[in-house]
């Protein structure tokens, strides 16, 4: 059976070439250009997923979503952004958006996210600790499929960062997360990962923490920072051995993408930072 997805964009370029794509995909795709034409639909039939921009006219896109899971508790929605400005990102974010996209969209990135919100059976859970922009924390099940959309939202709300340190922070959190779901919380979803986005002046910093209970790091050797140096790529073999995804250059990658990288005793917790301009200077 078909999944039925709600496309609500301004622009009639955009949701075309979306609405192409995803039927493609076999779907169901139903656009419309306003907020409140899509709350209307909402009300009045069964959606699966929910695409919408954030700057819709009339209804903007995060308000649509915070009025439509009053009607359908159960809807998975998308965000898609011109801007990737903090209200956005929290606006997602509040409103249990199950990713955050920013134009112009990739077809395969969207086409994923879709994927990925049809086999959800409900809203994407995040539980909030902080919704600051200076100060985000978040709890997020040890589950791999939180990762692609956890990253797009923290990295949403960079946009004023060039674009290469934001691929450089991305690339180092992406590592460092899924490391905390897979080894830390053996990836059961019933348990969960704590996320820590700080901004300060001249520095961005994250912290993850696991609930784990914490590795030796002259034992792991699933991962590439402790091969010798007569056997670069020794990690490889363990991890097919163990039945372990491919990879292993987490903590390696991080280091020579970030400035700083430390854990704590137990490493069950990690804080990385990069740092940055002051975008703040000359106010």
């Amino acid at each position: 059976m078909a999944n039925t997805l709600l496309i609500a964009d301004g622009n009639e370029a955009s949701r075309q070439l979306f609405k192409d794509a995803l039927s493609e995909d076999g779907h169901h795709v139903i656009d419309v250009s306003d907020g409140t034409a899509a709350l209307e639909l909402i009300r009045s039939r069964h959606v699966d997923v929910l695409i919408t921009d954030d700057t819709l006219p009339g209804i903007d896109g995060i308000e649509l979503l915070e009025r439509a899971h009053k009607l359908r508790p159960r809807l998975r929605a998308i965000i898609v952004t011109s801007h990737g400005t903090p209200d956005a990102v929290i606006g997602a974010l509040d409103n249990q958006a199950c990713d955050f996209l920013s134009k112009p969209v990739d077809l395969v990135e969207l086409r994923d996210a879709v994927r990925a919100a049809v086999k959800r059976t409900e809203s994407c859970e995040v539980e909030i600790i902080s919704a600051k922009p200076d100060w985000i924390e978040i709890r997020v099940p040890c589950d791999l499929t939180v990762v692609d959309p956890i990253q797009n939202l923290l990295t949403g709300i960079e946009g004023d960062l060039p674009r290469e340190t934001r691929e450089e922070i991305g690339a180092a959190f992406r590592e460092m997360l899924n490391n905390a779901i897979e080894h830390g919380g053996k990836g059961d979803p019933s348990r969960q990962v704590t996320v820590k986005y700080i901004r300060l002046r001249r520095a961005v910093l994250y912290s993850i923490v696991d609930p784990g209970e914490g590795f030796d790091m002259e034992k792991i050797e699933h991962a590439a920072v402790s091969n010798p140096s007569d056997d670069p790529l020794r990690h490889m073999s363990v991890r097919e051995e163990k039945g372990i995804r491919p990879g292993g250059f987490g903590i390696m990658l991080t280091e020579q993408a970030i400035d700083e990288l430390i854990f704590n005793e137990r490493h069950n917790e990690l804080i990385f930072i990069k740092y940055v301009a002051d975008t703040h200077a000359g106010e």
